[in-house]
C-alpha cells in the first residue's frame, strides 16, 4: 500500500510517496515470521555461481550471455573464443583459458551469469 506524504526540509516542502513493504499477515492473522520472509526472499535469489572445476571455463563477469561460440564436441585451444557477455551495454568476448573438447555447455544465450559462473566444461 502506499501513502503520500509532505515533508519539509531545510524550509523546502517535498511530496513523497511511500511505500508500505510490510510481509503480508498470516492467514490466522499473525505477523508473518521472520523465518518465513528469509525463506520467501531466499527463494526468489537467483541460484549461486556454481564452483568451477578443472576444465570449468567460467564468466569473468555478470551479464547477460548474448552468444555461446562453440558446441559440444568442438575442440577448443587456449585462447579460442567461446562466449559473449554484455555488461551495462559493454560486450565481452569470453576467451578459453585451457583447452580441450567441450563436454558440455552450462548456460544459454540470454542467460544472466554471475562472476565466476561456470559456462562450459572442457575434458
Amino acid at each position: 500500500m502506499q501513502k503520500t506524504f509532505r515533508i519539509t526540509v531545510d524550509g523546502r516542502s517535498y511530496t513523497v510517496v511511500v511505500e508500505d513493504i510490510t510481509p503480508p499477515a498470516q492467514p490466522d492473522g499473525a505477523p508473518a515470521s521472520p523465518v518465513a520472509t528469509a525463506a520467501a526472499i531466499a527463494a526468489a535469489a537467483p541460484p549461486p555461481a556454481v564452483p568451477a572445476g578443472p576444465g570449468t571455463e567460467v564468466a569473468p563477469l555478470a551479464g547477460l550471455v548474448t552468444a555461446i561460440d562453440v558446441v559440444p564436441g568442438q575442440t577448443v585451444s587456449p585462447g579460442d573464443q567461446i562466449a559473449t557477455i554484455e555488461a551495462m551495454k559493454m560486450k565481452t568476448l569470453v576467451h578459453a583459458k585451457g583447452g580441450g573438447v567441450v563436454i558440455a555447455i552450462a548456460v544459454k544465450v540470454n542467460d544472466n551469469v554471475e562472476t565466476g559462473q561456470a559456462l562450459l566444461t572442457l575434458g
